[in-house]
């Protein structure tokens, strides 16, 4: 079908509907779906891991034909992905079930021959006031990468290197953070020097012809080309692309790691691989910590930096890759080097502290500062409701590293803030006045008189430091949620993880094992851990709206005697079964889980 059928057959949903049933996806049983997706991939890991290359084809092969693929697929990028309402060059968007059906079924069936669409050309503000590039592609081709990545990702999470963070499912920035910390935080510690690197315009410099090469015999390797020699649209015009993956593609942050796949081995890292020391660094080699482009080298002298780095620069050539000099250095932790957003700083007393750093609290600073001000003339629950997720956001992401005091002073800064908007609102009243209409004792499980809240809704603005700092548990070695045998590793790991929700939601996800009982899918989805406070901002968000905490009557063993329970379950679940007339949730005592 052709890019042009695509968008004809889209169109017409409105007046003709899908060929299959209307109701169709409402229908899916995706707890069955998920289910056979995670089993391929793991037969996809296990076969990788063990070397059979023709027996990881043919189950490539197998997943990319799968039906419960193509809908899983389709769901990532409708219904979960942060992008899903932003339309390509062929302003097409998917958002009825009637479109999901009719794009999965596309896929399936009528997906062959298809010329991928260039992307479209779009800017978003960067932390640092610069503005980044992203290439977002049509809705079909974003369906068919995440299809694809489901095949390709199990085949490469079997050979990634131990110490690779980003964009890998169960890894994330956390991750990262605390195998530097790890490294480096005994008092007898030797890697002290670091290398703190930075790939120059990495995702739009990536040599296609080495990813290809890098993917050898992969069934879908005709399509990845195409990807990436679709071109771009900007303003109207197109270009075409020698060079790079879109920064936006579905497909694009796995091509990354396969192309900068080998990183350790080329900068001299080894590991036992026998003994009780298995899987730990030998003694005389650096460390390299990377998170997609993002990497740090941990070294013995400042001459094994420098080694390092010459030999990483030779190593990137071939990948359309070098190290942008202005932001790459080598220094001593003892100087402190910045990292995702935290600082490591090894103090005179011999102890390493990873702390915000100074630039991500001038950030927030400003942000807050931002916001107030345009908030002027609004109530006090517009305020609220503003700055509250940006508060929960930056406090999920540093809530890992020595940040009490950050806490604090931002609290003093943010009071400040609210107080300032208060007075410029009711000009005319004096302070006591102003004083006793917004501050008090709003939450009633914290003994402070000071919060600002709202007097009618009784909504209040959260602070900083009542969110616990807690220990991340870094990922254990090569350890993949695609590896069959550490299915067990990684409940464990789920039901342990502390997530920035209150007590309450944390207790119920326990008790259900983080599934909802009406369809009995994973309640909290993300493709990858959010690797920024804004992401983690847009994550909590789009969690309170896509689940909800419900009441429902259960009967008492043997007696007539009825209590209220309550459950947490999918929001759009919670629709579908109360707008059919059936009750959102069988009466039962046990809520149902994991088998």
């Amino acid at each position: 079908m052709t890019a042009h059928a695509f968008a004809l057959a889209m169109a017409a949903l409105d007046v003709n509907g899908p060929e299959d049933d209307p109701a169709g996806w409402d229908a899916i049983d995706w707890r069955t779906c998920e289910d056979n997706v995670r089993r391929l991939r793991q037969r996809i890991f296990a076969a990788s891991r063990d070397g059979d290359l023709k027996k990881v084809r043919n189950l490539q092969k197998l997943m990319l034909r799968s039906r419960s693929n193509a809908v899983v697929a389709v769901r990532r990028v409708t219904e979960r992905n942060a992008g899903r309402r932003t339309a390509g060059v062929d302003r097409q968007v998917v958002v009825t079930g009637e479109q999901k059906a009719e794009l999965a079924d596309w896929i399936q069936n009528d997906a062959k021959p298809w010329t991928p669409l260039p992307v479209k050309r779009v800017y978003v503000p960067k932390s640092n006031g610069r503005r980044r590039g992203l290439g977002i592609p049509v809705i079909a081709d974003r369906a068919l990468q995440a299809l694809t990545v489901n095949a390709l990702e199990p085949e490469w999470e079997a050979r990634f290197e131990p110490k690779s963070y980003g964009f890998r499912p169960g890894r994330g920035c956390h991750d990262a953070i605390v195998a530097i910390h790890t490294t480096s935080s005994r008092t007898d510690a030797k890697r002290l020097w670091v290398l703190d690197a930075d790939l120059a315009a990495a995702f739009d410099r990536l040599d296609h012809d080495h990813i290809c090469r890098s993917l050898g015999w992969f069934p879908g390797r005709g399509l990845v080309r195409q990807w990436l020699k679709a071109g771009v649209v900007e303003d109207g015009r197109f270009t075409p692309t020698g060079e790079g993956a879109p920064q936006g593609g579905v497909i694009s942050p796995l091509l990354m790691n396969v192309a900068l796949h080998g990183m350790e081995v080329a900068a001299g890292v080894r590991y036992h691989v026998t003994g009780t020391r298995a899987g730990k660094t030998m003694d005389g080699c650096p460390v390299v910590v990377r998170y997609a482009d993002d990497l740090i080298a941990l070294c013995h002298s400042r001459e094994q930096a420098e080694q390092v780095k010459a030999a990483l620069a030779g190593w990137l050539a071939p990948r359309g890759l070098v190290f942008n000099e202005d932001k790459t250095r080598i220094t001593h932790l003892t100087e402190g080097v910045d990292f995702l957003g935290f600082n490591i700083r090894r103090y005179p007393n011999g102890k390493l502290l990873t702390k915000p750093s100074n630039d991500a609290v001038r950030r927030i600073r400003r942000r807050l500062s931002v916001e107030v001000r345009a908030l002027r003339g609004s109530n006090a629950d517009a305020m609220i409701g503003k700055l509250n997720p940006i508060i929960n956001g930056w406090c999920a992401y540093y809530r890992i590293g020595v940040s009490k005091r950050v806490f604090n002073a931002l609290d003093a800064h943010a009071w400040k803030l609210v107080y300032k908007w208060a007075r410029f609102t009711h000009a005319n009243k004096p302070r006591r006045w102003v004083v006793a209409r917004y501050f008090g004792e709003f939450n009633s499980s914290r003994r402070d008189r000071w919060v600002f809240g709202s007097r009618e809704t009784g909504y209040y603005l959260r602070k900083f430091a009542w969110t616990p700092i807690v220990r991340h548990r870094m990922v254990a070695g090569t350890a993949s949620p695609d590896d069959p045998t550490l299915t067990d590793y990684w409940t464990r790991r789920r039901r342990r993880s502390n997530l920035p929700v209150d007590i309450t939601t944390q207790r119920l996800l326990r008790a259900q094992h983080g599934r909802c009982p009406i369809c009995r899918d994973l309640l909290l989805h993300a493709d990858h851990e959010p690797r920024s406070p804004r992401e983690w901002e847009q994550w909590l968000t789009a969690t309170r709206r896509a689940v909800r905490r419900h009441a429902v009557t259960v009967w008492g063993a043997g007696t007539p005697d009825e209590r209220v329970a309550n459950r947490l379950i999918h929001t759009h679940c919670h629709r579908r079964t109360t707008s059919n007339g059936s009750p959102a949730l069988p009466p039962t005592r046990e809520p149902p889980g994991l088998a």
